[in-house]
């Protein structure tokens, strides 16, 4: 009894220690601040996302890939990197993921070193970009440390551990909430990253199977770091994620309506959804909007082969960016990577593909980061079968989209309150002047200010 009573004690003292609002003190002496805290992480309204899967992103598949392409990011627009996990995997029943993390405190050799994700922090901040970890909460490794404290996993009625229920994730086992050691320790490798890595938030994979108490205390805690501002982004379908503290989730609403109409059914889908998921979103928290990301273009399909090639790439992508919401680029679409992408083992990307492709995602993207309204504006959308035609209004600026999202050339008649108006064409800098009818060939867009 006393040494269940000391144990309990213990519990207690190091929950409190964790969970407690910190200063600078007792924050430091675990972890000493490595570089100066980036003074600008963007507001979530403002960011422009980009993911990086390392093993395709260079033919070294490491940091130091990632490193020497932060050129061809910033070019981009982009303000946020979010790299997939960077963690040594790992190899008992492993299918060699990364999200079957063998040392929450460790960067992989295949990837490099802890000097190399603080230089690309560095850099990254030096160019304004913020850098994002991925952080896999539910499930280790069947060879992480944490496996010889049984009680921090989920057990069967006879005592063993167990994989996360509900699917078939055979190389990971499944972590148990109800203990209160394993959530302390769980934030502090959450810390551990933001001190010694100068890292700038987290995308938390699988972020509907790990309880909304713990998500809400871990953001609570992170945020009393002094000097801090952190982004926290879900993949997840639970409705409860933006009161716990994220600000940001998977628009998949958005995304099914967009590979319905690519399918046939009418335009008005995609705004449909997008009102939907924003009548659900309290105020300052975003809904992330991508064509892709790493599951997709690995397990479904890319871009290119969801919405009919390059051309109708590039036009999914233009109503998806301007929409509303906040944009996710996956490091490969930009070029037009046909085949699938995979993540369990390395590929490359060809970088030299498709350059029309590539200036056109630099026009567009560079256009939303320069421009308030394409990011805030409020949408009037125009009604059409075909087209997506709508106009974003902030501030006394105005900017419109007309995208055509069939492989057809279509006359679309120019709204009435766009009647006899002129605007600057973005993507070619020329004028065009709307009044009638316009013809549009298979999935030509405008943006138009």
């Amino acid at each position: 009894m006393k040494q269940t009573l000391l144990s309990l004690f213990f519990i207690s003292i190091l929950t409190g220690f964790f969970s407690c609002k910190k200063d600078n003190t007792s924050s430091n002496d675990k972890y000493p601040q490595y570089g100066t805290p980036f003074a600008n992480v963007p507001e979530i309204e403002d960011v422009s996302m980009y993911e990086i899967n390392l093993r395709a992103f260079s033919t070294s598949g490491d940091i130091q890939g990632v490193i020497d392409k932060l050129d061809h990011i910033e070019n981009l627009g982009i303000n946020l990197i979010w790299l997939m996990p960077i963690y040594p995997i790992g190899e008992i029943n492993s299918v060699n993921s990364p999200y079957s993390v063998k040392d929450y405190k460790a960067v992989s050799s295949e990837y490099g070193t802890l000097d190399d994700l603080r230089k690309l922090t560095d850099e990254a901040h030096a160019r304004g970009i913020a850098v994002m970890l991925d952080w896999v909460a539910n499930h280790t490794a069947w060879d992480n440390a944490w496996i010889d404290s049984t009680d921090w996993y989920t057990q069967d009625a006879n005592g063993n551990i167990i994989h996360p229920p509900g699917t078939n994730w055979q190389d990971v086992a499944d972590l148990n909430y109800d203990n209160t050691a394993m959530r302390a320790a769980m934030i502090d490798a959450m810390k551990y990253w933001v001190y010694e890595a100068n890292i700038d938030g987290f995308r938390c994979d699988y972020a509907d199977g790990v309880p909304f108490d713990f998500w809400q205390s871990a953001w609570q805690s992170l945020d009393s770091i002094p000097n801090r501002k952190l982004i926290y982004f879900a993949e997840g379908t639970r409705s409860d994620h933006f009161t716990a503290g994220f600000d940001l989730n998977f628009g998949w609403q958005f995304y099914d309506a967009l590979k319905n109409v690519f399918n046939g059914q009418a335009v008005s889908k995609i705004f449909t959804a997008h009102k939907n998921e924003y009548n659900n979103a309290p105020s300052g928290k975003h809904w992330i909007r991508f064509t892709t990301n790493h599951d997709e273009s690995a397990w479904d399909a890319t871009p290119i082969q969801l919405f009919d090639g390059v051309e109708g790439a590039l036009a999914a992508s233009v109503v998806t960016i301007f929409t509303g919401g906040v944009p996710l680029i996956y490091g490969s679409q930009e070029v037009g990577r046909a085949s699938k992408v995979p993540f369990f083992s390395n590929t490359t990307i060809n970088w030299d593909s498709n350059p029309e492709m590539l200036a056109a995602y630099q026009k567009m993207l560079q256009f939303y980061a320069n421009t308030p309204v394409a990011r805030v504006g409020e949408n009037t959308v125009y009604q059409d079968n075909d087209v997506a035609c709508f106009k974003k209004a902030y501030n006394n600026e105005e900017i419109v989209i007309i995208a055509n999202l069939r492989n057809t050339t279509l006359n679309f008649s120019i709204p009435a309150t766009l009647e006899n108006t002129t605007w600057n064409d973005v993507m070619t800098q020329t004028s065009l002047s709307l009044s009638g009818e316009i013809a549009l060939e298979p999935y030509q867009f405008y943006v138009l200010e």
